[in-house]
């Protein structure tokens, strides 16, 4: 279960992804699922933490409930319509959030990661991505050799869990700027 500052973190996160996404043109739940699902297993190859989604198995690749339930509560705080962020995130919250990360070099190596992988896989279409995610291989730590790509993982199995992986860093704001975000949030 996350905790209080890491949902805040991976909401604003999450709002910076769907502001880097949306010129790329039609985003939808599917995609934005691996989009997330790439920059957080790149995130985690490089040693770091951004986001706290949990991910399964799903028919289209990898899934969050804690991603969805957050997209769902930030349409219902009127942050973002569709895909598309708000005026209110464009104008307050992603600059508050890039005041947070300007300076501070984890969480500088973490928006530029996020910006690598948006750039990257952003102008695919939701079959490609899909097929890139599938593609990943993953390997349990009892069995770090053995190597098997999603797509042969069994449905609604877990596939990340970022609580049980070690990191050397970590994107962390200080608590007056949680407390900001959350405001601009609606929370």
């Amino acid at each position: 279960m996350r905790k209080p500052h890491e949902m805040t973190v991976d909401r604003a996160l999450l709002l910076y992804v769907l502001s880097l996404a949306e010129p790329y043109g039609l985003l939808s739940d599917v995609k934005l699922q691996q989009l997330c699902f790439l920059c957080e297993l790149q995130l985690f190859g490089k040693g770091m933490k951004g986001f706290h989604f949990e991910f399964v198995r799903f028919a289209y690749g990898a899934f969050s409930r804690d991603l969805d339930n957050d997209l769902t509560s930030l349409r219902r705080k009127e942050r973002i319509e569709n895909f598309s962020p708000s005026d209110q995130v464009r104008d307050e919250l992603l600059p508050l959030l890039m005041k947070g990360i300007d300076g501070n070099e984890v969480n500088e190596k973490v928006r530029d990661l996020i910006h690598a992988v948006i750039s990257t896989y952003g102008s695919q279409d939701v079959t490609a991505i899909t097929q890139s995610v599938e593609s990943v291989e993953l390997s349990t730590p009892q069995q770090p050799e053995c190597k098997i790509p999603i797509r042969d993982i069994v449905f609604h199995t877990t596939l990340l869990v970022p609580a049980r992986i070690e990191v050397a860093s970590e994107f962390l704001l200080p608590a007056n700027q949680l407390a900001k975000l959350n405001v601009a949030m609606g929370y």
